[in-house]
């Protein structure tokens, strides 16, 4: 098993909870059960995730 260092792990969480929070949006929305506060709270912090992700450098 290969060890990773903890900012490849932190990278793929936060890259990883970006995608949930997109998902979990469309998915509530479709079934009706989201109100607009919400999802662009969950749009809000997916998006803040990406962009910690992105500013992270190699």
């Amino acid at each position: 098993m290969e060890k990773k260092s903890i900012h490849e792990i932190i990278s793929t969480v936060f890259k990883a909870l970006t995608l949930a929070m997109g998902v979990a949006v469309v998915v509530l929305s479709c079934m009706g059960s989201l109100e607009t506060q919400t999802a662009v709270l969950l749009l809000g912090i997916g998006l803040a995730c990406a962009g910690i992700s992105l500013l992270e450098k190699r």
